[in-house]
């Protein structure tokens, strides 16, 4: 019996030196794309930290910018993503407890 539970992917606890690892990017780079509002890491007592969500994200981002797009269309892609994923959960939320 399989069990999906991916609430894993979602926790912030990785620290910028392995997301670098694991993605191939700087802290430097890791850092840019934060400050370009494409990540948004936890931050406690001045520490990043980071989900695989974001991990999977940073080498979305990184594929993309090899591919040419710039920062500025990319960010423009995750506010309409954001924004789908809103407006679909506010829609189950509607019909879920409609009488």
């Amino acid at each position: 019996m399989e069990h999906k539970d991916d609430s894993y992917k979602f926790k912030k606890v990785i620290s910028i030196g392995v997301v670098s690892e694991l993605t191939g990017l700087s802290q430097r780079q890791i850092r840019y794309y934060e400050e370009r509002k494409l990540i948004f890491p936890d931050r406690s007592k001045g520490t990043r930290k980071y989900s695989f969500d974001d991990v999977e994200r940073l080498m979305d981002i990184a594929n993309k910018r090899e591919e040419g797009v710039t920062t500025r269309e990319i960010r423009r892609e995750l506010t309409k993503e954001l924004r789908e994923k809103m407006l679909k959960g506010q829609m189950n939320a509607h019909f879920r407890f409609r009488g």
